[in-house]
């Protein structure tokens, strides 16, 4: 049987490479969502050597753009190619804050704003089977969403290393969410938490990066640690038919009561479709057809 088309955001990046690699030795068509198709189109090259599959392509998204994402979506919806796996992989961490055209602040766009309108959008492409794989990280628990969470990523003072778990925690919302509303359509949402992983994201940016190199690289994981566990959901069959939970070391994790029964999940949904919708960005008429209600 035919695989349908795997997407992968962040593809060029270290884990995205991981990722990308792993689809494609298994078959998968997979289409690299990146922000610079100049800076992936070698890694494409390479995995395409590497792999013997000659269906990669790079095509190009700027998550901390609507408007980007819209036309990377439109673009699929249009070719009308089933999707079997969408792997939300790309995030940032950056200082200080920053607005993106649309008024969010940047990491919020990024990690959690654009990952939600994405995954929103190409619904009508996915099928029984599908699996959706959004990477959190082990910051959701120090996340809180609060009324300045789009804006500014949190109330008061920006801190970079609160927003980032901010988003996180977001974005492990929209897992435990989405996948009960897409439950009875057969597609699976989960969450993969990589741990502290040996890529350019952990820069701080400050004096004392050289000395953090050597004293703490070496004992994170490594970019290929770090995927494993998007990986083992995207590929293993032990993964078929679970869904809404999240992964670390390729093992369930047990979420506190906090998360599991937090007020702000439902929300959060509610609040980020509120603001998309006067943009003309998720098409009303859908969202029954794609979401449905549990």
């Amino acid at each position: 049987m035919e695989k349908g088309i795997t997407i992968i955001t962040g593809a060029d990046g270290g884990m995205g490479q991981i990722i990308t690699g792993a689809l494609a030795r298994e078959g998968y068509p997979v289409v690299m969502a990146c922000k610079d198709p100049d800076k992936a189109a070698p890694v494409c090259e390479r995995i395409r050597k590497e792999s013997g599959n000659d269906q990669i392509e790079v095509r190009p998204v700027n998550l901390a753009s609507f408007a980007s994402v819209k036309a990377f979506t439109d673009r699929l919806l249009t070719e009308g190619r089933p999707i079997d796996r969408l792997m939300n992989n790309a995030g940032i961490l950056t200082t200080p804050v920053r607005q993106t055209e649309d008024g969010l602040e940047t990491i919020v766009s990024v990690n959690y704003a654009a990952p939600y309108l994405l995954t929103r959008r190409l619904l009508p492409l996915m099928h029984a089977g599908t699996r959706i794989v959004n990477t959190v990280s082990c910051t959701y628990s120090i996340g809180k969403i609060k009324s300045d969470f789009f804006r500014k990523g949190k109330n008061g003072r920006f801190n970079r290393i609160q927003v980032y778990g901010n988003t996180k925690l977001a974005l492990l919302f929209f897992t435990r969410e989405l996948a009960g509303q897409v439950k009875e359509r057969g597609i699976t949402v989960n969450a993969a938490d990589p741990g502290i992983v040996s890529t350019n994201m952990i820069t701080m940016n400050a004096w004392f990066d050289p000395l953090t190199d050597v004293l703490f690289r070496p004992f994170i994981k490594t970019p290929a640690q770090g995927a494993a566990t998007a990986i083992h959901l995207a590929l293993s069959p032990d993964m078929a038919g679970k869904s809404g939970c999240c992964y670390a070391n390729c093992k369930e994790v047990k979420l506190p009561k906090r998360i599991l029964r937090h007020p702000r999940q439902r929300r959060l949904w509610d609040d980020t479709e509120a603001l998309l919708l006067p943009h003309n960005l998720l098409d009303i008429k859908n969202i029954r057809e794609t979401v449905g209600t549990y």
